[in-house]
C-alpha cells in the first residue's frame, strides 16, 4: 500500500464519527478511499448529514504521528502488512460478515494463512472459552488444539489467559497453525504473560488486529474483535465459559454467520461450565472428542485414541503446595493421584496427606478405583 492511500485510510479509521457503516458507504459511493476526501461538503451531506461531512472534512489530529509510526512499523521487518477493505490480500471469509474491519494490520510469517480455503491452505476452526479454566479445561484446550491442528486445521483465538493461551500453545506443539487476534494495536501484547506466545505466534502463525498501533487494551475492543475470530472460522469450538462471557459472544456471532458452534460440556456443579451448557441446550453441537468437530465439519477423521480429550495429561499447575491451590488444581470433575500430581508438582506423601485432610474437612470425597472429586460448593 502506498504512502498516500495509507494516510486516507488512516485518516479514515480515525475520523471520529464517521465509523465503519458511514465508511462502507463512502467507499461504494466514491471508490476508492482517497476520492471520499475530494468531495464537497454539499456531495458529502447528500450521502449522510451535515455531521458526517463536516467529520469526514476534520482532519484528526493524530493523523501525521499515526501514519509515521505505522510507517516505521512496516518498516522494521517484512513479517507485517497492512490490508485494507477491498484489497486483493483482505481475507475473503470477513467480507462475508455484518461488519467487516476497514483495516487490518497483520505480523507473522504465514501470510497464507488467510487465504481460502483450498487443497493447499488449512480451513480455519475457533477455540474460546474462559480465562480462568479449571485444569482440566485448560487440558482439554490444548489436547483439542493439538489434535485438530494436526488435522490441518488452523487454530483461531483470542490471545487471553485461559482457554485461548491453551489453544494456541496446543496448535503450535503439533506443528499446526494458529492465528491470534488481538484487542490492541499490534506494537503492544496483553497480557504481557503472553509476550513471549505472541513471538512464537509471529513466527508459526499470525496476529491479528483491527485496531491502530498504539491503541491500549480498552475493555469495550474485546467483544469487538470477536467477530473477527468467528468470522475467519469455519466453526466455533467453547470450551468452558461462564454465562456471562465474551466466548459466548462468539458463539453467537458465529451462529449469526451461519456457522457451526460446538461446545464441551462438564461437571454441573462448575461454573465454568454452565456457559457451554446453554449453548448446548440452544442447539449447539455437543463435543466429546476431536472427531466429533471433524465429522460435523466433513473433514478427514483421525485415529479415534488421538481425537480424544486427555483426561491424566501432565499440566504444570503454576500454584503452590497449599491446600487452596490444590482445591482449586482439583476443578470439579473426577480426577486420580496422578493426574493432581501432574497438574501440581506435589510429591506423592504430601499430595495423599493433603487430600486426606481436605477429605476429612468434607471438602473432597474419595471414590472407588482411587478417583477424588472436590465438593461443589467447596
Amino acid at each position: 500500500m502506498e504512502k498516500q492511500e495509507l494516510q486516507a485510510w488512516l485518516r479514515l479509521t480515525l475520523s471520529t464519527g464517521v465509523g465503519n457503516e458511514n465508511s462502507r458507504k463512502l467507499l461504494a459511493a466514491f471508490g476508492s478511499v482517497q476520492a471520499i476526501f475530494e468531495q464537497s461538503p454539499a456531495t458529502l451531506e447528500q450521502m449522510g448529514s451535515a455531521k458526517l461531512a463536516r467529520a469526514i472534512q476534520t482532519k484528526p489530529p493524530n493523523l501525521t504521528a499515526q501514519l509515521q509510526m505505522t510507517l516505521d512499523w512496516l518498516q522494521a521487518g517484512d513479517d507485517r502488512r497492512v490490508v485494507a477493505l477491498g484489497d486483493t490480500a483482505y481475507p475473503s471469509a470477513l467480507l462475508d460478515i455484518a461488519d467487516p474491519p476497514l483495516m487490518l494490520y497483520l505480523l507473522g510469517k504465514q501470510t497464507r494463512l488467510l487465504d481460502a480455503p483450498s487443497k493447499h491452505s488449512s480451513s480455519h476452526l475457533a477455540i474460546v472459552g474462559s480465562r480462568n479454566p479449571t485444569p482440566q479445561g485448560e487440558t482439554n484446550a490444548r489436547q483439542f488444539a493439538k489434535t485438530l491442528a494436526g488435522a490441518n486445521l488452523c487454530i483461531v483465538s483470542g490471545l487471553a489467559l485461559g482457554i485461548d493461551g491453551a489453544a494456541h500453545d496446543g496448535a503450535m506443539q503439533a506443528g499446526g497453525n494458529t492465528i491470534a487476534v488481538v484487542g490492541t494495536g499490534l506494537d503492544r501484547v496483553y497480557p504481557k504473560k503472553h509476550l513471549e506466545l505472541a513471538h512464537r505466534i509471529a513466527q508459526q502463525g499470525m496476529l491479528i488486529s483491527e485496531f491502530p498501533l498504539g491503541t491500549p487494551p480498552l475493555t469495550a475492543n474485546f467483544p469487538k474483535r470477536n467477530r473477527i475470530i468467528s468470522g475467519l472460522s469455519l466453526g466455533t469450538l467453547v470450551i468452558e465459559a461462564a454465562l456471562q462471557s465474551g466466548s459466548l459472544i462468539t458463539a453467537r456471532l458465529a451462529a449469526e454467520q451461519g456457522k457451526d458452534v460446538f461446545a464441551i460440556p462438564g461437571s454441573i456443579h462448575s461454573p465454568q461450565s454452565r456457559g457451554c451448557h446453554a449453548l448446548i441446550k440452544q442447539g449447539a453441537k455437543l463435543v466429546e472428542t476431536a472427531q466429533d468437530v471433524l465429522e460435523e465439519l466433513n473433514l478427514p477423521a483421525r485415529d479415534t485414541a488421538e481425537c480424544m480429550p486427555a483426561v491424566g495429561e501432565a499440566n504444570p499447575w503454576p500454584g503452590s503446595s497449599s491446600l487452596a491451590a490444590l482445591t482449586t488444581a482439583l476443578g470439579f470433575d473426577v480426577v486420580s493421584l496422578d493426574t493432581l500430581q501432574a497438574r501440581t508438582g506435589i510429591e506423592t506423601p504430601l499430595l495423599q496427606a493433603q487430600l486426606l485432610e481436605l477429605e476429612l474437612d468434607g471438602q473432597v470425597f474419595r471414590l472407588p478405583g482411587g478417583l477424588f472429586q472436590r465438593r461443589a460448593d467447596a
